[in-house]
């Protein structure tokens, strides 16, 4: 490609990127109008965040983030927390728009975000209580096992794990060593290996849920089991809408998105795990009072 080539094939994406950034400060000069989210599907990772969300927006009722963010998360309550809440408040609608919907589609609108790391963060809990008291939380809740080798073939695929999943495991203590203690330590702080690296450890639910469970009504939380989702789709739909305070809803379709099947795990790997999660499944079963079939 010669030098012009390149500059052309430069001008549209720097086009984007200038029109990104006017969006970008034109939401957070704007922020004083746009409300706090009313709900937060915190996790957990690979346990069908994403086909959650699609889901929820296709409500008529439930706008995407502004368009300047097109994803489904500002990682603010982890990784974006020094951007400070007018930064945070230029990913929704304003109260307008939210008004406008209202009024087409008669009924209450109702906004939020998906972030699988959330409920991982030792600092998340405290920060959305403290700025969003009333928001209500959607937990998925995946068979550890299969959870862990999920992530570990997102990782594989993205090109940033050169370990083999017994490998990965084996150095997943020495690679995020102190990782939890610094996130607390240094607030700004965002650490890379306790994302990408954290396959046994985010497996073991109830140690990262006490902080939330410790600071909303347990009618702020709603636990769902990711098989649950992905068995009865229409029906957990249903009892999400509910709970964040929506109307019923019926989706042409419910596709699975993100999906990466454990088939290929090694067994001995897998009776390894099995074991380790065990007595994390059944204090996780008592605190919550309910039932998982993992």
């Amino acid at each position: 490609m010669t030098v012009r080539d390149r500059i052309k094939s430069a001008a549209p994406r720097q086009a984007r990127e200038g029109m990104r950034s006017l969006l970008v400060r034109y939401g957070e000069a704007t922020s004083e109008v746009r409300p706090l989210p009313d709900f937060l599907v915190i996790g957990t990772k690979r346990g069908g965040t994403t086909s959650l969300w699609r889901y929820l927006v296709q409500h008529p009722l439930v706008p995407r983030l502004f368009p300047a963010w097109n994803t489904k998360t500002s990682h603010y309550f982890e990784e974006n927390f020094d951007r400070g809440e007018a930064w945070y408040r230029s990913h929704f609608p304003t109260a307008r728009r939210r008004a406008a919907l209202q009024r087409r589609h008669d009924g209450p609108v109702r906004v939020g975000e998906a972030a699988p790391l959330y409920m991982f963060h030792p600092l998340a809990a405290s920060r959305v209580a403290e700025l969003m008291p009333a928001a209500r939380m959607i937990v998925l809740l995946r068979d550890p096992v299969e959870r862990a080798f999920s992530h570990w073939k997102e990782r594989r695929g993205e090109g940033v794990e050169p370990l083999t999943f017994a490998e990965a495991l084996e150095a997943e203590e020495s690679r995020t060593a102190g990782e939890r203690e610094r996130l607390v330590a240094e607030p700004g702080y965002h650490s890379t290996a306790y994302d990408w690296y954290s396959y046994r450890a985010r497996g073991r639910y109830l140690e990262h849920l006490e902080p939330w469970l410790s600071r909303f009504d347990r009618a702020q939380l709603l636990f769902v089991a990711s098989e649950t989702l992905y068995r009865e789709p229409a029906r957990t739909y249903a009892r999400i809408l509910e709970f964040v305070g929506l109307p019923p809803h019926d989706l042409p379709s419910y596709d699975v998105f993100n999906d990466r099947p454990s088939r290929g795990m090694d067994d001995a790997v897998r009776a390894e795990l099995t074991a380790h999660f065990r007595p994390h499944n059944a204090a996780l079963s008592r605190r919550l009072d309910m039932t998982f079939d993992w």
